[in-house]
């Protein structure tokens, strides 16, 4: 009889670890990517909203770089300076042919002497955002790879936590133009950091197919690679991409179909890519910016729970762990 009763209850404890375990398999973790920090509340891509994005606890907070005249990366979402900075007013003779201003073109010291703001259309100078912080207002700063990641090793040693970086390469194709391997310098800073494998808590990712291909095999990178996909024809070469990459990162229009007697459908990229054993982290989620979606709620979970996709970049990483 006390046989019996310890069989049922090994039996019993056994079913709830199986039972544990399908429920964590199917309930894995989403990840949260502070998209240029806290940029639905503070300029993108400052100190200071890389700091509010770290009290938020994401996953990740993403780096987008580019090269300075003098090979120091700049954490800044594009090659032009004139839509986040106030460059036209400090060096109005540093304009190349096009009428724009390019990060290239000057030193790291000379674009600390930018003042940053909210994203603004640099054409007519109307801010893009316009319930965001407002344009012109306060002291920001740009500021270099390699300060970034001292501020988030800094504040993971200071408060325990494991916050990780997820940086990206912008338009490599151009820096190769201008004689610079923005691919190699990111790399060379990222392994001086102790970011170098899976293991690490970096995640890097590039839009260009063909240098995150080289990052992997020719750089011999062993980090978690993102390719980013942004045009249709590029949903259909996810083999490809897994034969080099860990995971996309596709526009989330590109997972939705369309909404039929109230629920949507969805194209069978998600699938697919898993198929594969490729991670999906879709972009970008917006409060402010819901598109086809009636509320935020309704975009966080149609996309992470009902699409299946294993995280997503936000300008609101609060919001989306709040409903996480």
């Amino acid at each position: 009889m006390k046989f019996l009763s310890l069989s049922l209850i090994f039996l019993a404890l056994f079913s709830c670890k199986t039972s544990e375990k399908q429920i964590s398999k199917t309930m894995e973790k989403k990840i949260v990517v502070a998209h240029r920090g806290a940029s639905g509340y503070l300029p993108e891509h400052t100190m200071e909203a890389k700091a509010m994005a770290y009290a938020m606890q994401p996953d990740y907070i993403e780096q987008d770089l580019v090269l300075s005249k003098d090979d120091v990366p700049v954490v800044i979402h594009d090659i032009h300076l004139d839509e986040v900075t106030n460059v036209a007013e400090v060096f109005p003779d540093r304009k190349r042919e096009d009428g724009r201003f390019y990060v290239i073109d000057f030193t790291f010291e000379e674009i600390q002497k930018l003042n940053v703001c909210e994203r603004f259309d640099h054409k007519t100078g109307k801010q893009f955002y316009p319930n965001r912080f407002p344009k012109g207002k306060g002291i920001f700063r740009l500021h270099s790879f390699q300060q970034e990641i001292e501020l988030i090793q800094g504040l993971n040693q200071s408060t325990g936590n494991h916050i990780g970086i997820y940086p990206e390469i912008k338009d490599p194709a151009f820096h190769h133009e201008n004689g610079k391997d923005i691919a190699k310098i990111t790399l060379e800073i990222l392994s001086d950091y102790g970011y170098k494998t899976k293991a690490d808590k970096c995640v890097f990712q590039c839009f260009d197919a063909k240098e995150l291909e080289r990052v992997r095999k020719d750089l011999k990178s062993d980090l978690f690679l993102i390719q980013l996909i942004e045009f249709p024809e590029e949903t259909e070469k996810l083999q490809h991409f897994a034969a080099y990459a860990d995971g996309i990162g596709p526009w989330y229009k590109q997972i939705i179909d369309k909404k039929v007697d109230g629920k949507w459908q969805f194209t069978s990229l998600v699938e697919d890519a898993h198929k594969l054993g490729l991670k999906v982290h879709a972009y970008t989620f917006r409060a402010d910016q819901l598109g086809d979606f009636s509320s935020f709620e309704e975009h966080v979970n149609t996309l992470l729970f009902e699409a299946n996709i294993d995280g997503c970049f936000t300008d609101f990483p609060d919001k989306v762990i709040a409903l996480l």
